[in-house]
């Protein structure tokens, strides 16, 4: 009985940090495309618009 508990213990643990690994990657992807749809603009032409 105490087996199984460590083992659900570790899998959760296993389960839960590759679920939060895979978001992370995911929103890093949502940003790169955000930054390529929507990029800055540079200092420099923005100043002389002024």
């Amino acid at each position: 009985m105490e087996n199984t508990k460590w083992t659900f213990g570790l899998t959760m643990m296993i389960v839960g940090m590759g679920g939060t690994f895979l978001t992370r990657w995911i929103l890093g992807l949502v940003m790169d495309l955000l930054k390529k749809v929507f990029p800055l603009a540079d200092k420099a032409g923005s100043l002389e618009k002024k």
